[in-house]
């Protein structure tokens, strides 16, 4: 990093599990930029060594505009072109957009407290042509396939992003759907503390409306409530009117504000 080691220091830590990916444990190697008191996790976005994803760590206070321009040399002196935000809230935002950042896509952000759909049974989720079992690295081909099938392409997953959603969080529930030995769907929830994050959910285009995407919604919740989980959250993209209808059906209410991905180029 050049002249920036006189400045502060930045390197990659390994957040510690106790099982393999798919257990619920976190255990995948994320790069921490770490500043002061205060830290962000960076990598390629989508695999792209010309783009940087940065994004707040759970737990920690909205990183403030010093802190993220600091950020933002660092990833300039380690050869990336432009650099991409998570999905943040308005408080998360201020201090990105301090620094130079601009609005990239907005999204719906959705809430509900678990107690008010103890019975989950009243989603309407009926029987699916599909089995639910848990996901495991052997099957990540199969997810992203799907996952590339289901989104458009600057929220498609990479293998770098699906690690990244499993370690968003202490711990997560990763599990897939699959119908005649073929994953058809997969979701990936996770927990810190009492707050639960519906971190994905996709269903290959051939099997959406059959329940699917209800029976994985509400197999996260259960595994969230069990754990004692008090509210889930989810975001979804503006425009995507069957997941807004699902999360909805299944007890999810919109925010009175959304959340918004953020971008910024880079110069040395």
């Amino acid at each position: 990093m050049g002249l920036e080691q006189h400045r502060h220091t930045a390197h990659a830590t390994q957040r510690e599990g106790r099982g393999p990916i798919g257990s619920g444990t976190a255990v995948t190697a994320t790069d921490v930029i770490r500043i002061g008191g205060e830290q962000a996790r960076t990598g390629r976005w989508r695999g792209d060594r010309h783009i940087a994803y940065l994004a707040p760590m759970p737990e920690y206070p909205a990183p403030s505009a010093d802190f993220v321009r600091q950020c933002l040399d660092v990833l300039a002196h380690r050869g990336f072109e432009r650099v991409v935000t998570g999905a943040l809230s308005p408080l998360e935002q201020t201090g990105f957009l301090a620094a130079g950042f601009a609005v990239e896509q907005q999204l719906h952000l959705l809430g509900v407290d678990l107690d008010d759909i103890i019975d989950l049974r009243r989603t309407g989720c009926g029987p699916i042509p599909a089995r639910l079992r848990r996901g495991r690295r052997k099957d990540w081909d199969a997810v992203l396939t799907v996952d590339g099938s289901a989104f458009p392409p600057f929220w498609r997953l990479d293998e770098g992003g699906l690690v990244e959603a499993m370690s968003a969080t202490p711990r997560f529930r990763f599990r897939v759907a699959e119908t005649d030995g073929r994953i058809c769907g997969y979701t990936v929830c996770g927990r810190a503390g009492r707050r639960g994050f519906v971190q994905r959910l996709a269903v290959d285009p051939d099997h959406q409306g059959m329940g699917i995407g209800c029976a994985l919604l509400v197999d996260g919740l259960r595994w969230m409530g069990r754990r004692g989980v008090t509210r889930a959250v989810v975001n979804t993209q503006i425009g995507n009117d069957a997941a807004l209808a699902l999360y909805e059906r299944v007890g999810f209410r919109r925010e009175t504000v959304g959340l918004s991905v953020l971008s910024a180029g880079l110069t040395l």
